[in-house]
């Protein structure tokens, strides 16, 4: 049985295959799930982590089953956002994305909520929202550019990444360190097992 099971990850992020990996998971396959990210109209940051990862495993599936070869599978989407109060910071794009989040963050708390929704192969769909408080230095603006050259910001919710430089930016970090990085490990993991998901099977193979 656990021979047949698959998992398809409805991301292209390499945190998250790097993440899933970590925890002896290997995705059967990686199929990006291409949806509009805007907020709704006073939508508050956990409701648009939730929303964004259902409307992620659902196209995913759609996209499966438009296909010849369609097996049920188990597919595991997530959606992580930034937010300081009710205020949503972008995936930066560009510098100005990128300085404008880091002089918001610098110096403050925020929250980082992910979002994480799994479909099984009978089409149960289930749902996790999970929270991290995080709090950073105060930024001098020399640092802000210096990080800012790195690149590193590119594409990241918040405009950093936890796991690169930006994590000698963190005075204060309460609750999942993972689902800042972008896949909150042990509800992912919790979750798939629940469901029947064999997450285990490969760990006799697990090289140091």
């Amino acid at each position: 049985m656990s021979t047949l099971q698959k998992l398809v990850l409805a991301s292209g992020s390499p945190r998250r295959i790097e993440l899933l990996q970590q925890a002896g998971i290997e995705p059967d396959r990686v199929l990006p799930a291409d949806v509009d990210e805007t907020p709704l109209r006073a939508e508050h940051p956990r409701s648009l982590a939730k929303r964004l990862s259902k409307d992620k495993a659902e196209k995913a599936l759609i996209s499966l089953k438009s296909e010849d070869d369609y097996a049920p599978a188990f597919i595991l989407a997530a959606d992580t956002v930034v937010a300081v109060g009710r205020r949503i910071l972008p995936k930066a794009e560009t510098i100005d994305d990128a300085v404008n989040c880091l002089g918001l963050l610098s110096g403050r708390s925020h929250r980082v909520y992910s979002g994480i929704c799994l479909i099984t192969p009978g089409g149960k769909l289930r749902q996790r929202l999970v929270e991290t408080r995080v709090r950073f230095k105060r930024l001098p603006r020399e640092e802000i550019e210096a990080y800012v050259a790195s690149g590193e910001w590119r594409g990241k919710a918040g405009g950093y990444a936890v796991q690169g430089l930006a994590g000698s930016f963190v005075v204060k970090l309460v609750g999942s360190y993972t689902n800042v990085v972008g896949l909150p490990l042990y509800e992912s993991v919790a979750l798939l097992s629940g469901e029947g998901f064999k997450a285990h099977q490969n760990w006799h193979v697990a090289r140091p």
